[in-house]
């Protein structure tokens, strides 16, 4: 039960997980927002099993590793900002779309995926995170390995539950708005945040 409730208060708080849903759903519908979703969570079990494996501490204690891996996650989060910044000025190359909806932008399945996935590996905070959470919950008596990858799969199916559901909130309010000047200015204030986390993580001393 604390396992359940600690899994689950991580994954409905807010963070980059849900931004990049959000982002993917507002941009390509619901399917695009799961699929993110589902690249996320696989990150857990990579996850699990390098806390496992001790491979986490060698990165907490080894500072370039630890700050190389900090700065990857930082690069690319700026790298996703960027790109939704750069939506802004495709959704204005029409002027003749100013007047009439705009459909989901066509966006392949596997980009999705490999969004959520390397958001999540490359996230420094979600290695600290197993580093403390794992032990609290694992019996030393029996196999680690399979014990973090059972703690993985519990998390997996919280987390995928939730964003799932952003995701198909994100897409019903998103009819309401459906306007290109109204979605550009969604793509910048999610394209802006992310750079800030982006800039935040490079910064931050974890």
């Amino acid at each position: 039960m604390p396992a359940l409730v600690a899994l689950t208060l991580l994954s409905v708080s807010p963070g980059i997980d849900t931004l990049l849903t959000v982002r993917n759903a507002a941009r390509g519908g619901v399917t695009d927002g799961v699929v993110t979703s589902f690249g996320i969570c696989c990150g857990l079990f990579a996850h699990a099993v390098l806390s496992a494996l001790g491979i986490s501490v060698i990165l907490l204690q080894s500072a370039w590793l630890f700050e190389g891996l900090k700065l990857a996650g930082a690069a690319y989060l700026i790298w996703l900002g960027w790109g939704s910044l750069r939506r802004i000025r495709h959704s204005r190359s029409d002027p003749g779309r100013a007047v009439r909806a705009v459909a989901p932008a066509r966006v392949s399945r596997w980009r999705c995926w490999r969004e959520g996935l390397l958001s999540n590996l490359l996230n420094p905070k979600t290695i600290i995170f197993y580093m403390a959470f794992l032990p609290q919950f694992v019996d030393p008596a029996h196999p680690v390995l399979w014990q973090a990858l059972g703690l993985a799969a519990l998390h997996f199916a919280i987390a995928m539950t939730w964003q799932s559901l952003l995701a198909l909130l994100t897409c019903r309010v998103q009819g309401w708005v459906r306007l290109p000047g109204l979605r550009a200015c969604c793509h910048g204030i999610t394209g802006l945040v992310m750079i800030a986390l982006g800039v935040r993580l490079a910064m931050a001393k974890l």
